[in-house]
């Protein structure tokens, strides 16, 4: 009887394929050798060879292309929905919840990206924030471009552990525009286009802050949905608010004030400001 810890037979062999791919630095999308050959490179029959080969689809390692072949997955071993983001029930909360993790997460990203970005990078950054804005201002679904966005910072940053988290940050996304029924058009044309001038200028600090405002707009904007709406002469986060966040960043800061000093609250109709870091208007939110 075969140990709980012993790996099967096409267990193994997924191993050796894993291992083929990086000996012979095979890229994403590059396509792997057939059932036959790879038999007789491994040793082994055709039909363990095709059990392992669904265990690399199963992880997101190879992509098997009916009547074409097996191709290295275009981000290997990056599943979609690592976390199970799509068995919660509770949107708004996840929604939410994400939004919290990206305030973490990616004005540190957008930092990077304007540190390490490349020429090539940043004209891929600057298409896409184009093309991001010719749909909204067509009406049309941004959603799958807004991703590409987010993702071309993400990879810019040439940091090995962030393209791992791009499924995260990648599925706030389609929920958030879900639930706000694109009321933040002006805004993310602004914050976007704010990012990438940023990022193209190497400004890490402009970058930074202007990745926070984004979020401040959508959290915001979430907070002040119909479906989660909170008193709306009292500030949203008490004192842990936006408001009072942002003047500890910009108390910390040496170097500039923080674009993000705006309140929380849903009182403010816009608040202009100068900065060196900084040349845009903070926007009250589109009705």
């Amino acid at each position: 009887m075969m140990n709980s810890t012993e790996k099967s037979l096409p267990e193994k062999l997924s191993d050796d394929i894993i291992a083929y791919i990086l000996e012979e630095q095979l890229q994403p999308n590059d396509k792997l050798p057939n059932e036959s050959v790879l038999s007789e490179k491994m040793g082994a029959g055709r039909s363990s060879i095709r059990e392992a080969m669904k265990l690399l689809a199963s992880r997101n390692i190879v992509t098997i292309r009916q009547g074409s072949g097996t191709y290295v997955a275009a981000s290997p071993g990056v599943v979609d929905d690592p976390l199970g983001f799509t068995f919660i029930d509770d949107k708004k909360k996840l929604t939410l919840d994400l939004l919290d993790v990206r305030f973490l997460l990616e004005p540190a990203i957008a930092e990077m990206a304007a540190l390490h970005a490349e020429e090539t990078d940043i004209r891929k950054i600057s298409t896409l924030c184009d093309e991001v804005e010719a749909l909204l201002l067509r009406g049309e679904d941004h959603t799958g471009k807004d991703i590409e966005f987010h993702t071309a910072i993400a990879m810019s940053s040439k940091n090995l552990v962030v393209p791992r988290l791009i499924p995260v940050i990648n599925s706030s996304i389609p929920l958030f525009i879900q639930l706000t029924n694109n009321r933040l058009l002006h805004e993310t044309i602004e914050t976007h286009r704010e990012i990438t001038d940023a990022i193209a200028a190497h400004d890490t600090l402009r970058a930074k802050d202007a990745m926070y405002l984004h979020f401040v707009y959508n959290r915001r904007c979430l907070l002040e949905s119909e479906s989660i709406k909170k008193d709306s002469h009292s500030c949203s986060f008490g004192n842990d608010c936006l408001f009072h966040q942002s003047l500890m960043i910009s108390a910390m800061n040496t170097r500039s004030v923080s674009p993000v000093l705006v309140s929380a609250c849903p009182h403010p109709s816009g608040v202009n400001v100068t900065s060196p870091a900084f040349t845009g208007r903070i926007l009250p939110l589109s009705s």
